[in-house]
């Protein structure tokens, strides 16, 4: 079981500037508190974020509870962030990128933007059924699909947390050094969907706009999920 005290220590906290990459295979995931409270009530979801190589604090939320925990004043790392990191570094080593999700009209988006913004990387992608699970074949495809391009970096934007279970079971079996699951980034990216403006991302009310956007999808994230975490925070604090 996943529990917050234990997220607050594994939490990323240094600049994206410091990680260590390439050397060793590396999954990065992100958690916000909707996600920390999606865990608690999934066993292989919890499994899949504790054992993360790294494990970004995408969500003030979780900015907030390792400052009222821990003291330590850290920055908030969305999966846009990430994304545009690898992107830079990725065009810097003249290396290879896949994406793994979305539709395929998405994956052309996001080709012809790289394509434009960095001419030096190789970009590769596929688009995998739209289903609950996938089945065996499925997986056996996905994981031929990436193996073939080689990929240095390894993008999946299936959603939480079927990207994160699904990274977790074959990370084994794919041939690639940095893995990160984006989710929303994929559409982000290609223009599909709009990012809120960076107005909103400073004041840490990034999530506002979505909401107001897309409240059928977004509401329990932000009225359920939201005060349950900040009910754990407020007990993690009183049994510290």
């Amino acid at each position: 079981m996943i529990k917050l005290k234990d997220v607050i220590e594994k939490v990323y906290s240094n600049d994206l500037s410091e990680l260590s990459l390439f050397k060793t295979k590396k999954i990065i995931n992100t958690i916000n508190p909707h996600s920390y409270c999606e865990a608690k009530k999934d066993q292989f979801f919890s499994q899949a974020l504790n054992e993360s190589n790294v494990l970004l604090p995408d969500g003030t939320g979780i900015v907030l509870a390792t400052k009222v925990l821990n003291g330590k004043v850290i920055k908030k790392i969305a999966g846009a962030d990430i994304h545009q990191f690898l992107l830079e570094e990725a065009a810097l080593k003249k290396l290879n990128v896949f994406y793994l999700g979305a539709s395929d009209n998405t994956l052309s988006l996001i080709n012809t933007r790289i394509k434009k913004e960095f001419p030096s990387i190789t970009v590769n992608s596929y688009s995998p059924p739209y289903k609950p699970e996938f089945s065996k074949e499925d997986n056996v495809k996905m994981i031929a699909v990436v193996n073939k391009c080689k990929p240095d970096i390894l993008f999946v934007g299936m959603t939480a947390p079927k990207q994160e279970k699904w990274v977790h079971t074959n990370s084994v079996f794919l041939d690639v050094k940095v893995i990160t699951c984006i989710g929303a980034v994929f559409d982000f990216y290609a223009g599909t969907v709009k990012r809120s403006s960076p107005f909103w991302i400073k004041l840490g009310l990034e999530w506002f706009p979505r909401l107001l956007r897309e409240p059928k999808r977004l509401w329990k994230r932000n009225f359920v999920s939201t005060p349950l975490f900040l009910w754990d925070l407020l007990k993690a604090k009183n049994y510290k």
